[in-house]
């Protein structure tokens, strides 16, 4: 089925977002992404994604029918615009070094025709940075994750146990703790941990990640 997205504009009101989407599944719309942007002046927007063989048109004017509903429009859904994601997170120095290999990798790849963003955040503190670890895999489009920093271990590696049985792949740069032993790979330099972050994911790549499995470089 193609992948459709849907941005609606309507008052905000208790039951907005379950009528919009009886219309969806009343036209046999598998929803995969759901996107509320904050109320501003009693108006808020509701962005959707989802699979549909039909007409859009028609999925349109339901949508429209909906009570406070003001405006409808189809749009491109994120993962046309932004594509796969890396996400990384760590100590800003590193995370910056990492930032720089992936953004120069992907634009390598982008400009034959794929679509890779980069997400950073500098973070410090052992329970903050678990809790930015396992919420990776609560993001749309994450495709692999960059733990760059000097230490990391203890709660921030059972995160990591927990994102990679999850189906996440994790690179970790070579530091203290005991975050690399449960990585799926581990490099040294942080601009080429960022470059090979891209090269697993980008299609328009000749790199397997699984072949590098507990690899350091």
């Amino acid at each position: 089925m193609a992948t459709h997205a849907l941005l609606a504009t309507a008052s905000d009101r208790p039951g907005l977002l379950f009528g919009i989407t009886k219309v969806l599944s009343d036209h046999q719309a598998n929803i995969s992404y759901v996107d509320i942007v904050p109320p501003k002046d009693g108006m808020t927007e509701i962005y959707l994604e989802f699979a549909f063989d039909g007409s859009i048109e028609a999925v349109m004017a339901g949508v429209r029918q909906v009570p406070s509903v003001t405006t409808v429009e189809a749009i491109p859904p994120f993962s046309r615009i932004y594509g796969k994601r890396i996400i990384v997170i760590g100590g800003g120095a590193q995370v910056g070094m990492v930032a720089m290999g992936a953004i120069a990798e992907a634009d390598r790849h982008n400009i034959r025709g794929e679509h890779i963003s980069v997400d950073t955040i500098p973070l410090v503190g052992e329970q903050e940075l678990a809790a930015a670890v396992r919420a990776v895999v609560r993001l749309p489009r994450v495709r692999v994750l960059v733990l760059a920093g000097a230490l990391m271990g203890g709660e921030i590696t059972k995160a990591v146990e927990d994102v990679r049985r999850k189906g996440l792949p994790v690179i970790s740069l070579n530091m203290a703790g005991s975050v690399p032993d449960a990585a799926d790979l581990v490099v040294s330099d942080p601009v080429q941990a960022g470059v090979m972050a891209v090269m697993a994911i980008a299609d328009t790549a000749q790199f397997d990640l699984a072949r590098q499995v507990k690899r350091r470089y």
